[in-house]
């Protein structure tokens, strides 16, 4: 069912920075999905992104089933200015496993993750659309420079707080803390937005891993919207591939819910699940910060001048020509 096509959704939010910086009208969130916008969300924004997900999982070569319920607290704010944001997010965990051989139930706070995002690249700032006034066809063509994407980074620090809790027996376990970075980039088709994170996690460790998430999001309406995105997990014990669709509700401009479904296409175990959310901004201390219209450059107001000089001379021998077949008529 789902090695199906694709279904594209999801706009979770309209990116407007023409005249303004990362800051929209309504609140920016990552949820529902597993991706990280290039963007911030402003400079002293505070916003909580918090979410209960539930998976089931069996296995048959290893004669087991899980029953998993996670919840994720992230909290971010804008500080120093607008391209920059720090993180803190909480993964809680309550899993039960079943088989002939064991039973096991574990629960607890399974790891705590600290990191800061700062964008790069912006290629909508300080770029202004001429239209151009002689050609309509000129004005609708093909827009090229949306295949420039917004680039971000992200570094921070994962605290495991679980060590040996939720751990198969042939994983070691993850050392005290890791590290974990991030490649973030962010396009804007229209009213589709297109997201890339290239991931190094757990860093150094034996169960360092290489992941991505590529997620499609597009707005249906001002209030609603939906997502797909695909997911890539990679380490030396662990390799999987997930599925994942779901949709945004905007109750108000700073208040957003979210339900998505989950499900894996290429690893040994099969797991199936979804889960719900809620996202909340507070910005009352939030200061527009105006974007500078590029200036124009001298080559261009000489040639103005030039313009201007030249027809000056035009009227001036317009003139003169009506003068002389003036006097001739005479």
């Amino acid at each position: 069912m789902f090695n199906k096509k694709l279904l594209t959704f999801l706009l979770l939010v309209f990116s407007f920075c023409s005249n303004f910086a990362q800051f929209t009208d309504v609140i920016n969130s990552n949820r529902p999905g597993k991706s990280m916008s290039a963007f911030s969300v402003g400079k002293t924004v505070i916003q909580t992104e918090m979410g209960i997900n539930y998976n089931e999982e069996s296995d048959d070569g290893a004669d087991y089933k899980g029953q998993i319920w996670q919840s994720d607290l992230t909290l971010r704010y804008g500080v120093l200015f607008e391209q920059l944001e720090v993180l803190a997010n909480l993964e809680y965990l309550n899993e039960t496993l079943s088989s002939p051989f064991f039973d096991t139930k574990e629960s607890g706070l399974r790891e705590v993750t600290l990191g800061a995002k700062y964008l790069l690249y912006d290629p909508d700032r300080d770029y202004e659309k001429k239209p151009n006034l002689y050609s309509w066809k000129a004005n609708h063509q093909f827009n090229w420079r949306q295949f420039i994407p917004a680039v971000a980074l992200y570094g921070g620090v994962n605290f495991n707080l679980a060590r040996d809790k939720f751990r198969r027996l042939d994983i070691p376990k993850d050392n005290g803390f890791t590290l974990k970075g991030m490649v973030l980039t962010q396009n804007q088709f229209g009213r589709y937005t297109f997201l890339t994170n290239f991931i190094i996690d757990r860093f150094p460790s034996e169960t360092m891993s290489f992941d991505y998430v590529l997620t499609m999001t597009r707005g249906f309406n001002s209030r609603v919207s939906g997502f797909v995105e695909i997911q890539g997990l990679n380490n030396r014990y662990y390799k999987d591939h997930f599925f994942r669709f779901g949709a945004a509700y905007l109750l108000r401009q700073n208040l957003q819910v979210d339900a998505s479904i989950n499900r894996n296409f290429q690893g040994e175990s099969n797991i199936f699940g979804g889960g719900i959310g809620v996202s909340w901004r507070f910005d009352a201390n939030y200061e527009d910060v105006m974007l500078r219209i590029p200036k124009e450059d001298k080559r261009s107001k000489l040639d103005k001048k030039s313009d201007k000089i030249k027809d000056k001379k035009k009227e001036k021998s317009k003139k003169r020509l009506d003068a002389v077949e003036g006097d001739k008529a005479k």
